[in-house]
């Protein structure tokens, strides 16, 4: 008898043992289900959202193309078409044609660029690369271009600087931020570059001109992509519209981030850091 009441009891306990595991089970695979229900829509808004960028992206481009080549098609065909307009006015249609050919051609050298950081970074080599060097080139590319603006240079950073880092995307941030300098801050400027210390393994840099500066209320769309101060204003000074988010795009790839702010003494300034 104690025999079967003991078997009854273990049938009971084992027959709780499965009910117990079965509403685990439901409520595993409810919450599973749930989880991957949650990723998979997840997963359908960051494509959407990625799709839409890329769309935008592209008509942005598309916009952008078409003024140059516009221009150039305009000036070209008046100058096919028109065999005995006046020399001085032909000279000044070849000379826009060829501003607006070198534009047309920094776009695409800007595009190419972006598109690789964002799509194809594992491409990208890095190596040790002594970072006021790169500056030094860079200065040494736009020489002309100070020495008739009458800008003066402060290049502190340490002639020992070295970080690990892509020497394409690096140059491409020192460039831009001078080149942008150039443009827009106007005559007789101070462009300083300096390296303001290191914190854990990010070397902490601030670059800053004292020239016309821009509203702060720009200063947290400027590294959007063709995002204008002015409408107008990068294509009357021939850029790409994308250097800022180049350098952005360089910084991060970096393991850094950056910033722009109004100087304290007039002008633009920008804090980044880079991996050490």
């Amino acid at each position: 008898m104690d025999y079967y009441v003991r078997l009854d009891t273990l049938l009971y306990i084992l027959a709780g043992v499965i009910a117990v595991v079965a509403v685990v089970w439901v409520v595993a695979h409810h919450k599973f289900g749930k989880s991957i229900l949650d990723m998979t829509l997840k997963i359908d808004r960051e494509k959407a959202k990625y799709r839409e960028m890329k769309q935008q992206m592209t008509n942005n481009i598309a916009h952008e193309l078409r003024t140059p080549v516009s221009s150039i098609r305009g000036y070209l065909e008046t100058l096919t078409t028109c065999p005995d307009i006046d020399p001085a006015r032909k000279q000044i249609f070849i000379e826009r044609a060829y501003a607006q050919s070198i534009r047309l051609s920094d776009l695409i050298r800007d595009i190419a660029l972006i598109t690789k950081i964002e799509e194809a970074s594992s491409q990208l080599v890095k190596e040790k690369i002594n970072v006021r060097g790169i500056m030094a080139e860079v200065l040494e590319e736009f020489k002309d271009k100070i020495a008739d603006k009458g800008i003066n240079i402060e290049n502190m950073l340490p002639p020992y600087l070295e970080i690990e880092a892509n020497r394409t995307l690096v140059f491409a941030i020192f460039r831009n931020l001078v080149e942008n300098s150039l443009k827009y801050a106007g005559d007789h400027i101070t462009i300083h570059i300096e390296c303001s210390g290191r914190k854990s393994d990010l070397y902490q840099f601030k670059y800053y001109d004292t020239g016309k500066g821009v509203g702060r209320e720009h200063l947290k769309r400027i590294f959007e992509r063709f995002y204008r101060i002015q409408e107008g204003r990068t294509r009357d000074a021939g850029g790409s519209g994308l250097g800022l988010s180049i350098v952005r795009n360089a910084v991060l790839f970096h393991g850094g981030d950056i910033s722009a702010l109004a100087h304290h003494g007039g002008g633009l300034e920008y804090r980044f850091s880079l991996h050490a």
